[in-house]
């Protein structure tokens, strides 16, 4: 089956969703591909900050996801020994907020399906790109569940697919990988009962260990261990390890020993930043990870992809409107992007190398505030 479209976007995550929104909203026609049979599968980095929050808003989509569901966490707490050293409270009102990835995406979907120009390909495998004889993009071929191949034509292939981009790999775009020197062990488990609602920073073992609290009532574990050591700690037994998550938070304890008791209860994230050299080519455009993957460090990602998102739609319906889809007008997009990303990416370096310093130092001038007084 072939269908004929403006744009093809690649990948229904945030940006993707958000982009597919956006453009439909100003009549662009525009195919949404994702692989997955549906949407908003359990994500991780699912932290809007005040960047990804102010887009949302100005869209009017942030509403509709707060009646869905969210959370803001109040304060940004610093533990030790089990105990709370300091506390910095924002000046937003909030550290962050929470916003489950089903939640965030059935808002912008339920928004973009009213507009004719929208359509969305669930259960869709790109398989090839297209291009014509001058080598610009044309169009993709992908697998799709229950119809076999089908081509979707368009003037601009948009790749918002993730880390691992089929959209990148096909198009050939070299992708560089720098390692932050550690991985990354999440877990999710229910909140205790008068859990307040906050992001909580502890050292364990010399490694950073953070909890994020969660819409519905959950808390997110985010424990640092050094670049690929987990091969080797699967063989381990997990109980010592838990018990050392325990001793940092107490008040853990028991949902911990109902939730994790194995190395499966764990998901490990291989932690990276990646840069790529180009962001566009003829006929095409990536966005997001897909573009510049982040490490977890300070919520960066997916708010990065929604930047991503506002300003490519602000872009591309002049640049379709005059059939100008070469590399070298699309480039007005990367140009705007890109300085800021790797100044985001360069932030969440000093962040990850500074943190025990800081930890220590603060915790150093909490213990000589306590003697003094």
């Amino acid at each position: 089956m072939n269908y004929q479209t403006d744009v093809c976007i690649i990948g229904a995550g945030p940006g993707g969703s958000l982009l597919a929104y956006l453009l439909a909203k100003q009549n662009i026609s525009t195919i949404l591909i994702e692989r997955s049979d549906e949407l908003g599968k359990e994500f991780r980095g699912e932290h809007l900050n005040e960047d990804g929050e102010m887009i949302l808003k100005k869209h009017h989509i942030f509403e509709e996801i707060e009646s869905l569901g969210l959370l803001r966490m109040s304060r940004v707490e610093y533990w030790k020994d089990g105990h709370v050293f300091k506390t910095i409270e924002s000046e937003l009102g909030h550290a962050g907020i929470h916003v489950p990835q089903q939640h965030l995406l059935q808002s912008i979907n339920s928004q973009a399906s009213i507009h004719p120009s929208y359509k969305l390909m669930l259960g869709t495998k790109v398989t090839e790109l297209m291009q014509n004889e001058k080598g610009q993009y044309t169009g993709i071929k992908a697998q799709q569940k229950g119809r076999g191949e089908i081509i979707v034509e368009s003037k601009i292939i948009i790749g918002a697919d993730g880390r691992y981009s089929t959209v990148r790999k096909l198009a050939h775009i070299k992708n560089n990988i720098h390692n932050h020197g550690y991985d990354l062990l999440w877990a999710k488990i229910p909140a205790p009962a008068n859990w307040e609602p906050s992001i909580k920073f502890a050292l364990v073992k010399q490694q950073q260990v953070a909890l994020f609290s969660q819409a519905k009532s959950f808390v997110q574990i985010g424990w640092n261990i050094k670049k690929g050591s987990y091969t080797s700690l699967r063989k381990q037994s997990v109980q010592p390890f838990l018990d050392q998550l325990i001793l940092a938070f107490p008040q853990l304890k028991e949902s911990m020993e109902q939730n994790l008791h194995s190395w499966k209860d764990f998901i490990l994230l291989s932690v990276y930043s990646s840069h790529c050299d180009t962001w566009v080519k003829n006929g095409l455009a990536i966005i997001g990870d897909a573009a510049h993957t982040m490490t977890p460090t300070g919520a960066y990602g997916m708010n990065a992809a929604i930047m991503d998102a506002d300003v490519l739609s602000q872009i591309l319906p002049n640049l379709l409107s005059q059939g100008s889809l070469e590399a070298g007008k699309l480039k007005v997009f990367e140009n705007a992007r890109r300085k800021i990303v790797e100044d985001l990416q360069a932030q969440q370096v000093v962040t990850e190398d500074s943190f025990m310093e800081k930890f220590t130092n603060s915790l150093k001038i909490e213990k000589e505030n306590i003697t003094l007084y």
